[in-house]
């Protein structure tokens, strides 16, 4: 789904998605609102990263916006009045957001947020859903939701507190204001950051390591760390434990330590 290649300008295209020597690109494409998200982008986005799913071509996603002024600045207002007029409207605009955050959080596969410039409130939410996050050093950063009167439900911060920690979270929250890069550090919100000028080679380069990697090994890895974090009790060990086996039947694991012995690059290809 190669959408800014399949019809029309790019320009024109509220998303836009490629790939790369395993590299799997989503872009928000709306710069001049700071990459606001519409409920079209919303379904647009599902569509791309089910797509990225199911190619094992990919094997790494990452995630950015157009323009290198925002990332994703939040819901697109401006599009309230025909998207959010009823009761209704505002569920179904909802549970299309939800389930985007979900596929993206869930999704089997490495996922980097490349973030250049304002990161807010549903920006921050979808960065937190991914792996990742490097960002250029004007980034900023926040959840204006106590300015707005906006409740905010509980997976989206579980998510957050499961990467700032409760204490930032709430400070997050409780102020409202816009944290910069070196806030954003401090707090683990981001991996990196980067000059603006070197974000997306520097995106790239670990992209393409990641993508160089077993992709059983690097999966599975994602699995049972997102396991890790959950309480004992509710932690799938069967899982954890299943993956790993599969990791040392595989050829790739062969593959592997072969490659090892004769001093040379391993061709890993996912089974």
């Amino acid at each position: 789904m190669d959408s800014a290649q399949s019809s029309g300008p790019a320009a024109a295209e509220p998303m836009l998605s490629r790939r790369d020597d395993g590299i799997g690109w989503m872009t928000f494409n709306n710069p001049a609102r700071h990459n606001a998200v519409s409920l079209e982008m919303w379904q647009k986005a599902e569509a791309i990263l089910s797509d990225f799913a199911a190619d094992p071509a990919v094997r790494v996603v990452v995630v950015t916006g157009a323009g290198g002024k925002a990332f994703v600045s939040g819901a697109d207002i401006s599009k309230f009045g025909s998207e959010r007029a009823t009761e209704e409207a505002v569920k179904h605009y909802a549970e299309t957001s939800a389930r985007a955050y979900r596929l993206l959080y869930n999704l089997g596969k490495p996922t980097i947020a490349m973030i250049s410039g304002y990161c807010i409130g549903g920006g921050m939410a979808l960065a937190i859903c991914c792996d990742l996050r490097f960002a250029a050093d004007h980034s900023k950063f926040g959840i204006p939701a106590a300015k707005l009167g906006l409740g905010y439900g509980i997976e989206g911060i579980s998510r957050l507190v499961d990467v700032a920690g409760p204490a930032f979270a709430k400070e997050m929250f409780f102020t409202a204001r816009q944290f910069d890069v070196a806030e954003a550090l401090a707090m683990g919100l981001i991996n990196r950051a980067v000059p603006a000028a070197e974000l997306e080679a520097y995106t790239t380069s670990t992209a393409s390591t990641i993508a160089g990697n077993a992709p059983l090994t690097v999966n599975s890895v994602k699995r049972i760390v997102n396991e890790a974090v959950r309480d004992a009790g509710e932690r799938d060990t069967a899982l954890c434990e299943r993956l790993v086996a599969e990791c040392f039947a595989s050829r790739d694991y062969i593959e592997g330590r072969t490659a090892f012995m004769e001093k040379r690059k391993p061709a890993f290809t996912g089974k």
